[in-house]
């Protein structure tokens, strides 16, 4: 039997499926030594106690982590579009439309880092632990086109504990001549060779599990030619690795591919065998119902940005319509497009996008001389839905068996605290009628929700290995 390595006493808040919030209360959760979870056992069992009465006999002995009242555990977050190296420039330069800001932000920030590897392992470093305070445990990443940047990228994401897919971009066409792979051949042999040597980065002793892997990362349409986006499709399948992209952003993008593919960039990454079970695409705001139908059909995932969706698109992502298709669907903050790496804020930007939404449908409707509310169908999603999306969505985008704490899944888990000892609400949140025996449920989740910050996130396990704690 495999040894006990952490024991948590814990409420657990958690959402199995879209729309469902599960509270559960004093459960005793059993974390083996290769970091998943052996059993959740509710603490006043005969089991529980005959767990922990051996776990306490073990060498060295693991006591039991009580989490006091007011607090809880959930699972970690899921990022699902983030460009790593625009960490760099953050905050900056969202005043231009899309393909204008690629080249005068994007790409130089990209370039600078391929050429300066010390940057690089500063601004990576740097952005792990960022992404840890913020309750995220698993990322998918854009990074640079050299590989030995992005070699960084993956040894720091390994290191610091972090899941991570971490994408080598592939662009054989460029607006910015010092920026680009020579040719389809030479990118395609790039891509190959990456995905070699990030499988072959090492695991440390502390890591029971390989955290990092490689993802084909072709830009998107305009940056890659059709030998190109071929040779990828055949790599993913050969390989089985999956793929990420951008698909149907903006307007100056989709109309980008129209002039010169004479083709919608859905079928161009079709065609390529892009768009399987293995793909994952962010934003696809220009995508109508067939085209959700037929991302559901193949089996490709959807990432949300809706922060940098409000920047770059000129209508938001029709998410209520994906989620009814069965499009899996997963949130992404989208730095540096989105200029927040908290997934909190993008939950938060989701429900408010959606609800605007369906705002203004009621209102055209109602302009229209239609004043029938059974004509309307609701395109709005609630805080659950989002906290489904921003943890076991992303999960399932990225095949990876996390998102719900359950036997037999990794401990990958955030513990929030929403009040101290003193029964007075932790960061923004206020509890008035707040008691020592303050129980977590469905109202006070709300309200961390509405209001949480990373005040709130004191510890972040993944693979049962605690990679923060806030008091460190």
């Amino acid at each position: 039997m495999t040894p006990t390595q952490t024991l948590v006493h814990a409420t657990i808040v958690q959402t199995p499926s879209l729309g469902q919030l599960e509270i559960i209360h004093d459960q005793i959760i059993v974390v083996d030594s290769k970091g998943y979870i052996s059993a959740i056992l509710h603490s006043e069992s005969e089991e529980a106690r005959t767990v922990i009465e051996q776990a306490s006999r073990q060498s060295p002995p693991v006591i039991v982590d009580e989490l006091p009242p007011g607090s809880f555990l959930v699972p970690t977050f899921v990022d699902l579009h983030l460009h790593a190296p625009q960490f760099l420039y953050l905050g900056t330069g969202l005043h231009l439309p899309l393909m204008q800001w690629l080249n005068e932000y994007a790409y130089k920030a990209e370039e600078r880092l391929d050429a300066d590897p010390e940057l690089t392992k500063r601004v990576y470093d740097r952005l792990a632990e960022r992404l840890l305070e913020a309750g995220t445990g698993a990322v998918l990443a854009f990074g640079t086109i050299r590989m030995e940047t992005n070699l960084i990228l993956a040894n720091v994401m390994q290191a610091k504990g972090l899941r991570a897919f971490v994408g080598k971009l592939s662009m054989d066409i460029s607006s910015r001549p010092t920026y680009i792979e020579p040719s389809a051949e030479a990118s395609l042999q790039a891509a190959e060779t990456f995905i070699r040597r990030c499988r072959e980065i090492e695991v440390t002793p502390q890591d029971s599990e390989r955290l990092v892997h490689p993802v084909i990362t072709p830009r998107f349409v305009p940056t890659c030619s059709y030998e190109l986006l071929h040779g990828l499709g055949k790599l993913s399948k050969d390989e089985k690795v999956y793929v990420q992209s951008h698909l149907a952003e903006a307007r100056d993008q989709v109309d980008w591919v129209r002039s010169t593919r004479g083709a919608e960039d859905i079928d161009v990454f079709d065609k390529a065998g892009l768009l399987t079970s293995r793909t994952v695409q962010a934003h696809c705001t220009f995508l109508q119902a067939p085209e959700l139908t037929r991302m559901q059909a193949a089996g490709a995932s959807i990432a949300h940005c809706p922060l940098s969706n409000a920047y770059f698109s000129s209508q938001p992502f029709r998410l209520k319509e994906a989620l009814s298709a069965r499009v899996t669907v997963g949130l992404g903050s989208d730095v540096a497009g989105g200029y927040l790496i908290d997934i909190m804020s993008a939950m938060r930007s989701a429900v408010s996008t959606s609800r605007m939404r369906d705002g203004n449908l009621r209102e055209a409707r109602l302009e229209h001389g239609d004043e029938s509310s059974t004509s309307h169908t609701d395109v709005n999603i609630n805080w659950i839905e989002a906290l489904f999306l921003a943890t076991r969505g992303g999960a399932e985008a990225l095949g990876l068996p996390i998102g719900c704490l359950k036997p037999g899944t990794p401990f990958d888990a955030q513990r929030i605290d929403m009040i101290d000892e003193n029964s007075n609400g932790v960061g923004a949140l206020d509890f008035f009628d707040a008691t020592e025996g303050f129980k977590v449920n469905e109202e006070s989740v709300e309200k961390w929700w509405c209001l949480g910050d990373n005040r709130n996130r004191k510890s972040v396990w993944i693979q049962g290995r605690q990679v923060y704690n806030s008091s460190m």
